[in-house]
């Protein structure tokens, strides 16, 4: 038992984990199912008990109209039973008036009434003993009818003043055409010459009148209705009646019998409702039968309904719970892709405030958290840039007193040795060195500011190592009134002199070229120094020294490569070119700005 928990506890959580990878478990999804599952199993349950109350409805319907068809037709049967009452008491008055039958007057009435009733085959009058008194139409008896032993005469003798009706059956008393009548026989005693007489009235009928009677009420395609007699269960009249002498179809009769309501019974294998009703006054019982299979039809109707109104009504709810799914999740997608690009570092997105309150609260959330997240960033990066400002200060605070103490022994040796021109020059290039280094406090200058700072830079630093090297500048007319970030290119031609030229044995050459690529401006340095391995000049941009000890090390280079971009953008900075032995090449690319008249500066791209 503990094993089987266990492994249901498992496969339970193997499907949990299913549906949370899947976008089974999204919040659409969730919401579109339960919704539809919900409403489906609501109306499932409805159906099913609406079902069953129209089947019920349906069957007590088809029963009750069985029983109203049935009432209808026993009503008729009495109706014509009684006019037919009627009739032979009209026949027996036009008779049997004054105790005489003969005369031209009664066969008249007698042929008029034949004339106008179809359904009256013959009117017979007989004395007790058999013999015929007269007959319309007028014929012989045949030898062989036997009419006293026949049921109807037998009744009329028996019970006399009682209209009694016979079963069906072939009329034989005459010759001619052999026809099925049930025949309406009453005994009655006449006054003739001053004596009573018993004489027998037959009127026999055909089923013409009884067939239209049953052939006009509809129980279904294949229902209909049959009459049996109470007191002997024979049947009177049935619409197949020749198929039921010829034993080829056959009734329930004994339970007709017994029943006086409803009950079901199955013949050849098929169900069938049976609705028995007596007939008044004659002894007659009406059976309607009608076939479930087609009372079922109603049932399979409303199946069928059913199941249309199930699957239109599931398709509605589908599409209106995937609507109302969609536009309560549509935020959420709408913050989740808002997200994403915060998570690739997109700060400047914004939520609308919109959708349910909940929503609209964690979209207010949001927009404070990224409106916060970018605050900070902001304070960081300018933070960064302060702290970069504050480290290129502290860098030429420690190179300035290194490189005067350096300048002004280089002036002192001159001085000993009476070198005065060249102590001019060296002073008076150290002199403008620090005006332009200073200028006023500015970040940006001139190209040709910059330049200038580079040449003074490069004329003490020729003196400073006695002519080790020479250089030239060079830069476009076009280019000189474009802006620059300040002392961009010292440190790279003290790079240059320090791990290039120094330790160079032949003559080294610096040159600086100033040019426009496009929209970009380009200061390409160039010195033919001992140059780098590719290892060196990759761990350059790094912060990674050139060498292993010694002054200038070469972070001022990552410095300046790190400032233009932070002034500039990711798209500009510092490329390297070196081989060892040949020389090195650097690049320094910013974009092309020059000077305003008010003082500030533009893109001149």
């Amino acid at each position: 038992m503990r094993t089987l928990a266990g492994w249901m506890g498992q496969l339970w959580l193997r499907l949990r984990f299913r549906l949370r990878s899947s976008k089974v478990s999204s919040i659409r999804s969730i919401i579109t199912w339960s919704f539809s599952i919900f409403i489906v199993l609501v109306l499932t349950i409805m159906a099913l008990l609406l079902h069953d109350k129209f089947t019920q409805a349906a069957e007590r319907s088809a029963e009750l109209t069985t029983r109203q068809i049935v009432d209808q037709v026993s009503y008729n049967l009495e109706d014509y039973v009684r006019s037919m009452s009627h009739l032979y008491r009209a026949i027996e008055e036009h008779m049997l008036r004054d105790g005489t039958w003969e005369g031209e007057q009664v066969d008249k009435q007698l042929d008029t009434l034949l004339s106008s009733r179809e359904d009256i085959i013959s009117i017979t009058l007989l004395d007790s003993k058999g013999e015929l008194l007269k007959n319309r139409p007028s014929a012989e008896l045949k030898s062989s009818a036997h009419v006293t032993q026949q049921g109807w005469f037998q009744s009329a003798l028996r019970v006399p003043d009682h209209l009694s009706f016979s079963l069906p059956h072939i009329q034989n008393m005459y010759s001619g055409p052999y026809k099925w009548v049930v025949s309406m026989s009453k005994g009655i005693t006449v006054r003739q010459n001053g004596q009573d007489r018993q004489v027998i009235l037959l009127v026999d009928i055909n089923f013409k009148q009884m067939d239209e009677l049953s052939r006009r009420v509809s129980l279904g395609q294949r229902g209909y209705v049959y009459i049996i007699d109470e007191s002997a269960g024979n049947i009177v009249y049935h619409p197949q009646q020749q198929l039921m002498y010829m034993g080829l179809k056959s009734e329930n009769i004994e339970q007709a019998l017994v029943a006086t309501g409803s009950y079901e019974d199955e013949a050849d294998g098929q169900k069938r409702l049976n609705t028995v009703k007596s007939v008044a006054n004659i002894g007659w019982k009406i059976v309607g039968v009608a076939y479930l299979d087609e009372i079922m039809t109603t049932r399979q109707e409303v199946n069928g309904y059913l199941v249309r109104v199930l699957l239109v009504v599931l398709i509605l709810v589908i599409l209106v719970s995937m609507l109302l799914s969609s536009s309560l999740t549509r935020p959420i997608r709408r913050m989740e892709r808002k997200m994403k690009a915060v998570e690739r570092g997109d700060f400047n997105v914004e939520l609308p405030i919109q959708g349910p309150l909940e929503v609209e609260r964690l979209s207010r959330r949001f927009n404070l958290m990224v409106y916060k997240i970018r605050t900070l960033m902001n304070e960081i990066i300018h933070e960064q840039e302060q702290k970069r400002r504050l480290e290129l200060e502290a860098l030429q605070a420690q190179i300035n007193p290194h490189f005067l103490y350096n300048t002004l022994n280089s002036v002192v040796r001159m001085v000993g040795m009476s070198r005065n021109e060249e102590v001019i020059t060296m002073i008076t290039s150290l002199s403008r060195l620090f005006r332009i280094s200073l200028s006023q406090g500015k970040t940006i200058i001139t190209v040709r500011e910059e330049l200038e700072h580079a040449h003074h830079y490069l004329t003490i630093q020729q003196m400073r190592f006695k002519r080790k090297f020479r250089f030239s500048l060079n830069a476009d007319e076009d280019t000189l009134d474009c802006l620059t970030l300040k002392l961009v290119l010292q440190p790279l031609i003290e790079n240059a002199i320090v791990h290039g030229i120094e330790y160079h044995t032949d003559e080294g050459c610096i040159e600086i070229r100033v040019y426009r690529e496009s929209d970009q401006l380009v200061f390409r340095i160039t010195d033919n120094g001992v140059g780098m391995t590719e290892e060196q000049v990759a761990g350059l941009l790094q912060g990674s020294p050139i060498v292993k000890s010694g002054a200038g090390s070469g972070v001022a280079v990552r410095n300046v490569h790190d400032r233009i971009q932070l002034y500039y953008g990711e798209g500009c900075g510092l490329e390297f070119e070196s081989e060892l032995e040949e020389g090195t090449t650097v690049w320094i690319r910013i974009p092309v700005q020059c000077e305003r008249e008010d003082g500030d500066f533009y893109d001149k791209r």
